[in-house]
Formats: structure tokens, C-alpha cells, sequence
């Protein structure tokens, strides 16, 4: 029966337990047994609670039992993200400044999870402060990737997609500024989706780069994606840049993935040099796959998408440290050198110097740098202007065609420590994720195939406009079903941790 469990979707364990023929607490005790069977070469989570996710469990049954109507979800456990704070459980970003923190509130997204009767089984790794793309810069130590242990999941929510892929969870939360769930989706063969920004509500995120940051769901196919977006989004009054709008019907569009007649656009910035020849194969294929389900497919010139890293990195950076300073020592978190005899900028200096690690301090050193007086306007101001001319770019190329699409990442997962010591190498895996953050519109990574070079996991990534996220979903189930269909063919695999 455990192996059985494992294999079932997120829709169609919640459908067994909701009609009883399985409960939660016996689902729930599968995953934790699967956590302690392979967690220890996988490392995606940093805190699992048996006991907890166990009362959680027969909280559900209970109202069950009781006859009370739940949601589709309601019982099925899910890996947190360890950046979303939980009032039962630790929350540390990854970071040896938070190590230990307990926070006195629920995120939103928490709260929204537990209204919907789903079960968090832990937390899991990331990226200290969600700032990478492999979970290497985890103060905890490096998560690995479900289809070869030596290989990175992506980044910064690679403890989420590791545990996903490695069915210790049939469902992960993440958050993407940069591409931190679509990237690792990608690597990781899952399904990952960045919602339209503040579609998601970023209360309770521990904030990185907050014109950026927005909560997304992790899955192993379209439609369980499609469920738990739903149940985590819509408007929130906590947060300023909430978007009060209906939830897009990307549960609908999951069920009837058509794109019969859809206009889809083919960046050509995204397209070509640079980019590894079993990504691009797979891509161009699957594109030709759409245009066979009836797509029409022209095109596009997004020019300004080759200036995106550059501005991102100072966008990103510059917010992050603005964030970042409320770590001082003074408040909650880790405090150094405090012995009675330093004076509180010293004991702040010491604190930050010990508790942030190299990437965290390098980026708050850029941001500080393009926010200082006399480069402002230089850094700063030009690459918001940037983005301007990112945005527009989107609207323009949205004027002509549905969806844009490209290949989710540049290369399938590097091996642990090959960019260790390059940054520029390790911030080129975001290149293709990177323009729709900025634009603040909807994107979502579905598996297409396994690179022939290697055969691990290659993403397609699909672009809509902000609020349009039911498109992506949309083209993301046609492609999964079109692909199901060929599984014989070498196209699609399981990882070595599959059940």
C-alpha cells in the first residue's frame, strides 16, 4: 500500500481520502517512512516533525469523519519552504543568522495551506535567503538532485524540489524571484509555476528582493500544480502589493489543456548560442509538438531580454539589502560577541560577519554599492529603466501572440561545486526566468524530455501576461499529455528515486 500511495497524484489522494477509502494519518506516516528512507543522501529537508504532521493528520480524518465538506487537497501532506515563517516549526531562510528562530506568526500562504486541510510534513532547504541557484548556499549544506546525486536540484527552492522528486512529498511550496521555482522544477523533471506578482501573497515571506518575490506551487504533473496554486492564492489585505483580483482559473485550464487556435510566441533571445544542444533539442520539439496540437507558432523579438540579468542583479541586490538590515543582532536571531563589553554596532558587525554567508554578503555589498549616494541614478535608477523596457517588450510581443515560450534553463543540472567559485556562471542558470520577474507576469516550467547528452530533465517554460496564469497551465497540460502518450520513446523517465 506505501508504494501505492506514493505514486498517487496529489488530486487522487485527496479524492481517496476524502471518500474515505485512505485516510491522511496513514498517507502521512508513508511520507515520513519515505523521508527517513531517503532523506539522508537527498538532504531536502532541514525539519520534519512526526508527531506534528501526524496530529495534523487525524485533524483531517476527524473532519472528515465528521461529515464536513473539504477541499481538494484536504489531507494530502506538502513540503514548506523554509522561507515562509510557521509558528510549530522552525523558519532559519537557510541562514545561520535565523538558526533556531521559531516565529511568533503564520505566513499567509501557511495559514492557507492549513485552512485547506493540507498536512506539512517539514521544512525544507534553500538557498540562504533564496539567494542562488542550486541550494548550495544553504548555511545547512547542499541539497541533491533526485536523478543523480551529484548534480544540483536548482535553486534557491531546491530542497523542494528535491523532496518532490524524490516522492518524499507529492507537493512543495517555493518562492521565485528570479526563477527559484521554475528552475529547479525544470532540473528536477517537475512542474513549477511562478504566479502573476502579488497574485500570491508574500505576507509571512522572509523577504529578499520585494518587488521581485512571489510564492508558487511545486508538482508532479500539471493539474496537482494547478490545485495547490489555487488553494495558496488570492487577495490578502496584509500585503501592500496583494492584487485584488479573482484567482485565475488555472484548475479549469489543467483539466482542458487545448491549445488548439493559441497564438504561441518563440523568444528569440531565448533561443540559441549558449545554451546546451540536448535543451535545445528537446525544446524545438516540443514547440514542433504544439504547433502538431494545433498552436499557431510565430517568432518573437523580446530585445531587451538580453539586458535582464544585468539589471536584475542590481535590482535584486540593491532590495536585498535594504531587507537584510533588520538582522542586527538587537531584535530575534543569532547575536555574536555580546560579552558586556561591546558596544551594540559591534556586537551587529561581528553578528553579520558570522551569521551571513558568501553569496548573502556579496549581494548586500552590490546593492549597497548601487544605492549609495553618486551611483544611484547610474545603477539604481537604470536599471529599473531596464525594466521599463522589459515590460514594454512583454506587452508588445502579448499583442501579437498568447503565450511566449523558451526553454526553462540553459543547461540541465550542473554537478555539485562546478559553479561554486564562478558566480557569473552560476547566475547564467537563471538567464531565460529572470524577464518575467521583472515584468511581474505569470511563467510556468513543465517537464519536455530528458537531455540526450546526459538524460536528465529539460523544462519548457511558459510566459503569460499578468493575471493570464490559467494560459500557461493551459499549454502545460497539452504538452504533458502529448508527452504521456510517448513515454515509450525515450522522451520521458523516472529519476533513480522514483517508486
Amino acid at each position: 500500500m506505501g508504494t501505492e500511495l506514493l505514486r498517487m497524484t496529489a488530486a487522487e489522494l485527496g479524492a481517496a481520502i476524502r471518500a474515505g477509502e485512505v485516510t491522511s494519518v496513514a498517507a502521512t506516516e508513508t511520507y515520513l517512512d519515505r523521508i527517513g528512507e531517503v532523506d539522508g543522501d537527498v538532504r531536502a529537508f532541514l525539519h520534519a516533525d512526526r508527531e506534528a504532521a501526524l496530529e495534523q493528520a487525524r485533524a483531517v480524518d476527524s473532519r472528515i469523519a465528521a461529515g464536513e465538506e473539504l477541499g481538494p487537497l484536504a489531507g494530502v501532506p506538502i513540503a514548506h519552504k523554509d522561507v515562509f515563517t510557521t509558528t510549530d516549526m522552525p523558519t532559519t531562510a537557510g541562514s545561520r543568522i535565523l538558526e533556531g528562530w521559531n516565529p511568533p506568526y503564520d505566513a499567509t500562504v501557511t495559514s492557507r495551506l492549513r485552512e485547506a486541510g493540507l498536512v506539512i510534513l517539514g521544512k525544507t532547504n534553500m538557498d540562504e535567503f533564496a539567494m542562488g541557484s542550486s541550494t548550495e548556499n544553504s548555511a545547512y549544506g547542499a541539497s541533491h538532485n533526485p536523478w543523480d546525486l551529484s548534480r544540483v536540484p536548482g535553486g534557491s527552492s531546491g530542497g523542494s524540489s528535491a523532496a518532490v522528486a524524490a516522492y518524499e512529498a507529492p507537493l512543495a511550496t517555493g518562492t521565485d524571484t528570479g526563477g527559484s521555482i521554475r528552475q529547479p522544477a525544470a532540473v528536477c523533471g517537475l512542474v513549477g509555476a511562478k504566479p502573476t506578482y502579488g497574485g500570491s501573497s508574500r505576507y509571512g515571506v522572509i523577504a529578499f528582493a520585494s518587488s521581485l518575490d512571489t510564492p508558487g506551487p511545486f508538482a508532479r504533473n500539471v493539474l496537482d500544480a494547478a490545485l495547490l496554486h489555487e488553494a495558496f492564492s488570492g487577495h490578502d489585505p496584509r500585503d501592500s502589493t496583494s492584487v485584488d483580483a479573482p484567482v485565475p482559473p488555472v484548475v479549469e485550464a489543467a483539466r482542458h489543456g487545448d491549445v488548439e487556435g493559441l497564438r504561441v510566441g518563440v523568444v528569440k533571445e531565448l533561443d540559441g548560442e549558449g545554451y546546451q544542444p540536448g535543451v535545445l533539442r528537446r525544446f524545438h520539439e516540443t514547440v514542433e509538438l504544439l504547433e502538431g496540437l494545433g498552436a499557431k507558432v510565430v517568432e518573437v523579438s523580446c530585445p531587451s531580454f538580453d539586458t535582464a540579468l544585468a539589471a536584475y542583479y542590481l535590482i535584486a541586490p540593491s532590495e536585498c539589502s535594504s531587507n537584510l538590515a533588520r538582522f542586527d543582532a538587537m531584535r530575534y536571531g543569532l547575536r555574536v560577541g555580546d560579552d558586556g563589553t561591546r558596544s551594540a554596532e559591534e556586537v551587529m558587525s561581528m553578528t553579520r560577519a558570522e551569521g551571513f554567508g558568501p553569496e548573502v554578503k556579496r549581494r548586500i555589498m552590490l546593492g549597497t554599492y548601487a544605492l549609495s549616494s553618486g551611483y544611484y541614478d547610474a545603477y539604481y535608477g537604470s536599471a529599473q529603466q531596464v525594466r521599463t523596457l522589459i515590460k514594454r517588450d512583454f506587452d508588445a510581443a502579448f499583442g501579437h501572440v498568447d503565450v511566449l515560450v523558451s526553454p526553462t534553463t540553459p543547461t540541465t543540472a550542473f554537478s555539485i561545486g562546478e559553479r561554486a567559485a564562478d558566480p557569473m556562471a552560476m547566475y547564467l542558470a537563471d538567464l531565460c526566468t529572470i524577464p518575467t520577474n521583472l515584468a511581474g507576469n505569470s511563467a510556468l516550467s513543465v517537464p519536455c524530455g530528458l537531455a540526450p547528452e546526459d538524460g536528465l530533465p529539460v523544462g519548457l517554460q511558459v510566459m503569460a501576461p499578468v493575471l493570464a496564469d490559467d494560459r500557461t497551465y493551459r499549454v502545460g497540460a497539452a504538452v504533458e499529455a502529448a508527452l504521456a502518450s510517448k513515454r515509450g520513446s525515450a522522451l520521458l523517465s523516472e529519476s533513480a528515486y522514483a517508486v
